[in-house]
């Protein structure tokens, strides 16, 4: 009964979802808030995966602006490619004093579906690199958060020193097309909505599944003791690296997605500060839960660009202290709000007058 209740809700939640993103925000929105709104979505991409590898798998992962990072230089590599034409090279390289040429490794990128599978292939497949390395040599908690973040930090200054093949701190910008749709019309830009608005869902579902599948069970129970995951004989480090590689794949898509919706993908975008920002938004919001994180994202950054325009020397500020906040008194986000005020409410119904 308990989980026809369940499946229920859920259902009823997710078409609640999908009639506010599809119906209700164009109907709504201007064009520009509908634009950042398309921002904020890929955030909450991100954040389901981080639900996945930290809030059910307990990986602090402060490196995910590398994942993301990798996906939206992919996508951006092939739409300025596209832009130039067959044979031509990026505009920036001709500005940078590349010689005209293109290097070898941009060149596979001339090819649509090479780019996409690159937007999922090459996060994944540096996640399970890193994650075979890491996992197999036991190193957890605060170790691999400071590790993560390393990695983040070292891509992003890699970029900013190959400023003629990579954009440096600039980054890739000014793209005009999206397979073969102009950016610059208004309904196209809606479409690059529309298209982010049905991924999340989408990978917001399949994580759903994979929480409520065994090898999701299995995944709490190596967060919450590995010791005995490993007595049982199931191995941790191969739960660990499924779910940091999905995760990562997540962050990829949700980079790629990112760069035809907001027009520039830069390494001020996937550094240290972003990545955190990302746990952030997930932690607010509940990383335990896939809604909540989803939300905690979607309110963060909502509130960046909207306290950031009236109090930019205090938002960093406020951002902290929320972040303490929760995970002081709040430890499950908001999303466990709920469930600690019924508790609360039936500790005090049963305690005798």
């Amino acid at each position: 009964m308990t989980d026809t209740r369940s499946r229920v809700l859920t259902l009823a939640g997710f078409a609640l979802t999908a009639a506010l993103l599809f119906a209700v925000a164009p109907a709504v929105l201007s064009d520009f808030r509908l634009s950042l709104l398309a921002r904020y979505l890929c955030f909450a991409i991100v954040a389901v995966g981080i639900a996945l590898a930290w809030g059910r798998g307990g990986m602090l992962t402060l490196g995910q602006g590398l994942f993301f990072g990798l996906g939206g230089y992919a996508m951006a590599m092939h739409l300025k490619l596209a832009d130039a034409g067959p044979g031509a090279v990026p505009d920036f390289m001709l500005l940078y004093g590349s010689g005209g040429e293109l290097p070898w490794w941009w060149e596979p990128f001339r090819n649509p579906l090479f780019a996409l599978a690159a937007v999922l292939v090459l996060p994944m497949a540096t996640a399970a690199l890193i994650g075979f390395l890491v996992f197999r040599r036991r190193v957890r908690g605060a170790y691999f958060a400071i590790l993560s973040q390393a990695l983040a930090a070292a891509f992003a200054i890699l970029l900013i020193g190959q400023q003629a093949t990579t954009g440096g701190t600039n980054g890739l910008t000014n793209f005009q097309g999206f397979f073969g749709f102009a950016l610059a019309d208004p309904l196209n830009k809606r479409m690059v909505y529309f298209v982010i608005a049905g991924t999340l869902l989408a990978v917001l579902l399949i994580t759903r599944q994979l929480f409520r599948s065994r090898y999701g069970e299995l995944l709490v129970a190596v967060r919450d003791s590995e010791e005995r995951v490993r007595f049982l004989g199931y191995d941790p480090a191969r739960v660990k690296l499924a779910a940091y590689t999905l995760s990562a794949g997540m962050a990829g898509l949700a980079g790629a997605l990112f760069v035809p919706a907001v027009g520039i993908i830069s390494p001020a975008l996937i550094g240290i500060v972003p990545s955190i920002q990302f746990v952030i938004g997930a932690a607010i919001g509940g990383r335990a839960s896939l809604a909540g994180a989803a939300l905690g994202a979607i309110a963060v950054a909502w509130a960046q660009t909207t306290l950031s325009e009236e109090f930019p020397a205090a938002w960093t500020y406020f951002q902290a202290g929320l972040f303490i906040v929760v995970i002081a008194f709040l430890p499950g986000g908001l999303a466990s709000l709920r469930q600690l005020l019924t508790r609360r409410r039936t500790r005090t119904e049963g305690t005798p007058a």
